[in-house]
């Protein structure tokens, strides 16, 4: 669970950020502005990082705000799990990244696993759509929902991409050290139990 002040800061961002957006009296909108404005500095405070990179980061979009989408890909061969070992980290996590505009869920699956791993692969189901704030992953400034998508090879072999530098297959037991911003422990559990129960309906939160 993440801690109340993330909770309270994005809720905060939330309401401002839809004031923002729809209201037409000068006044009002000098008070979404005072809100947001409480939002980044509850994050200044807490994470000490500067109040501008905060705002370019967190108080950035505009509109009625929305949970980002996480895709995350599902490739099993011979029991064990493709991973990809990510750059930014040097740990190890599903291949996958945010949802983008003007693709399916299963698109991006597929786009995902063939830029940071060069398979290509088919999408065959939704195992998993997850609230990140409920699972043990280090905290977002985004409300992030994170969808699993289990996918079969189809053609290729493995190649690393301009995010990844290393690709390879893991047994439930021999798990490398996690990225967890992007999945965890517990995740990877759950979706070995898939593969040995496949007739499990769609995880949810």
């Amino acid at each position: 669970m993440e801690p109340n002040w993330l909770t309270w800061a994005k809720e905060l961002q939330s309401i401002a950020q839809a004031g923002l957006t729809y209201s037409k009296d000068k006044f009002d909108i000098e008070r979404f502005e005072q809100i947001r404005n409480i939002s980044l500095k509850i994050l200044a405070k807490q994470t000490s990082m500067d109040k501008m990179i905060i705002k370019d980061l967190f108080a950035n979009e505009t509109g009625y705000a929305t949970p980002k989408v996480d895709i995350r890909a599902v490739v099993f061969q011979e029991d064990k799990i493709l991973m990809v070992r990510e750059n930014m980290d040097n740990k190890w996590a599903l291949p996958g990244g945010w949802a983008d505009i003007g693709l399916s869920p299963g698109q991006v699956a597929v786009k995902e696993v063939n830029e940071e791993s060069g398979f290509k692969v088919k999408p065959i189901k939704l195992l998993a759509v997850l609230d990140k704030k409920y699972h043990p992953h280090p905290p977002s400034a985004y409300h992030v929902y994170k969808m699993f998508i289990q996918c079969e090879i189809v053609s290729g072999e493995p190649q690393i991409g301009l995010e990844t530098n290393q690709v390879d297959f893991f047994a439930e037991n021999e798990l490398p050290e996690l990225s967890i911003a992007r999945n965890t422990k517990s995740q990877l559990s759950m979706l070995f139990d898939y593969l040995k129960n496949p007739e499990k309906p769609v995880a949810f939160d």
